[in-house]
């Protein structure tokens, strides 16, 4: 699996240990960081959801402060579905019910080994198009579509 991460100056530090972590995990083929000292937390969500559109990316991670920032900002790009998740709940049901192929948390928010055990599982996770969530997904792309066309 190929991984996109990124974050402005406030997720630095996670986004650090995270891109460490899954460098050496042996599901990962490719850490693409693209963060860069003063990106900002919109550039960084844009650059991380176009390259998992794109398909430079098969999902991605995004850090800054709480989370949230990063969530909004990449949900702007056409075909991106983000989630701020910090706890299992949350982490399983953002991938096997909604389909999201990133995954924001916030620095300010839980440690590294706890981001990482998260993360860890979220690996592992995929969506079942065939469950009751598969055609409620089908229809939030439909909307999207229809908007970007």
């Amino acid at each position: 699996m190929r991984i996109a991460i990124g974050a402005p100056g406030n997720g630095a530090l996670l986004k650090d240990a995270l891109a460490e972590r899954l460098a050496e995990d042996g599901r990962v083929s490719d850490v693409l960081d693209l963060s860069t000292p003063e990106i900002t937390y919109p550039e960084v969500s844009f650059q991380v959801a176009r390259a998992v559109a794109e398909g430079r990316a098969d999902r991605g991670v995004l850090i800054c402060g709480t989370g949230v920032g990063t969530a909004i900002a990449a949900n702007k790009v056409p075909g991106v579905r983000a989630a701020t998740a910090h706890d299992l709940l949350t982490v399983r049901g953002s991938v096997e019910n909604y389909d999201a192929q990133i995954l924001c948390m916030g620095q300010n928010v839980i440690a590294a080994p706890a981001a990482w055990a998260l993360i860890d599982i979220w690996l592992d996770l995929r969506h079942d198009p065939t469950s009751s969530y598969g055609p409620k997904v089908g229809e939030i792309a439909a909307y999207e579509a229809r908007l970007h066309s």
